[in-house]
């Protein structure tokens, strides 16, 4: 098997751990935050902030291996899925991330004041944001693979 192929295989893992731990960290925090008690909010929180650095190394992964798998000018779908992991990247370091911590952090502590439910608010906006953008690319891949018959996005 060439290199080709095992990238096509990484990127397709990669894009789907993401996605599903996007979809993961977003259900729980609906679930915690609509049903749960106190104690369940803190324990989402907390971890989501552990299980950060799993969805970092997947979406960097996705990210780097779809880059190289587009070619130098990429076109049609792969240009498109480029375009939108840039968007992807950016609500994540510059939005998910920085409130996941926070939220963790104020959570610890039993901060469940008005400021942890406005950066929830903007979390769960901008996480949704994300899974819809990652749910698109996923479609796009398939439409990839069917149009050219890879086994990749």
């Amino acid at each position: 098997m060439g290199v080709r192929p095992l990238l096509r295989i990484v990127h397709i893992i990669a894009g789907l751990a993401a996605f599903l731990l996007v979809a993961r960290f977003l259900g729980g925090t609906i679930r915690a935050e609509l049903f749960g008690t106190e104690t369940e909010i803190v324990s989402a929180k907390l971890w989501i902030a552990w299980q950060l650095p799993l969805l970092i190394v997947a979406m960097a992964l996705a990210g780097a291996s779809g880059v190289v798998l587009a070619g130098r000018r990429p076109k049609g779908f792969a240009a498109v899925k480029l375009g939108r992991m840039r968007i992807i990247g950016a609500n994540g370091l510059l939005v998910l991330v920085p409130s996941a911590l926070f939220l963790a952090w104020q959570a610890a502590a039993l901060r469940l004041d008005a400021l942890f439910y406005a950066v929830q608010i903007v979390e769960i906006i901008a996480g949704g944001a994300n899974l819809a953008l990652l749910g698109l690319n996923i479609r796009d891949g398939l439409r990839m693979k069917r149009r050219f018959g890879l086994a990749a996005g």
